[in-house]
């Protein structure tokens, strides 16, 4: 007795759908058939002559478009003590560099370059220490946008840890 179940080895093709070629495209499909443009595509193509500039702002940024940043303006803190924030500081400059600078303002009892611990270079900002709060105020007048090594120098009151912890 003979089964008529169509199993693995069936030679008919399934239901809905058509025959594979070798190659991977169907049978009786042509190897390139336009894609059928959406209502958006076409109403753009009728009035605006499918201009990208028309695209772009109905359907958000270019894809290749960079988002541009603007440039964050540095906080500015009081000067309530003789300790200073120098930021936008070249990677090249020293301790010996700042101490330098800053002594030319007023007496400087410190001046701490901060940099990663795993190899010591800059993280472009550091920390000066003046003698009295008013040397301070009067670094922070003069040095402030200065040009430094190549580099505007931010400079302005550093933020104390009483500071950080209202915020």
């Amino acid at each position: 007795m003979k089964s008529h179940s169509l199993g693995r080895g069936s030679r008919r093709p399934r239901r809905g759908g058509s025959r594979r070629r070798f190659d991977g495209r169907r049978e009786g499909v042509p190897s390139h058939t336009p894609s059928k443009k959406t209502l958006w595509q076409r109403f753009t193509a009728l009035f605006g002559n499918g201009n990208a500039a028309i695209r772009s702002t109905a359907a958000g940024p270019a894809r290749n478009a960079s988002p541009v940043r603007s440039a964050r303006k540095p906080e500015a803190v009081e000067v309530t003590t003789p300790r200073l924030y120098v930021g936008n500081l070249s990677f090249d400059a020293t301790e010996s560099d700042l101490f330098e600078l800053f002594n030319g303002v007023g007496q400087v009892q410190n001046a701490e370059v901060v940099s990663y611990r795993h190899n010591q270079r800059s993280k472009g900002f550091a920390f000066v220490q003046m003698l009295t709060t008013e040397e301070a105020k009067r670094a922070v007048e003069e040095l402030h946008d200065k040009e430094f090594l190549g580099r505007k120098l931010v400079v302005s009151g550093a933020k104390s840890s009483e500071h950080q912890s209202r915020n």
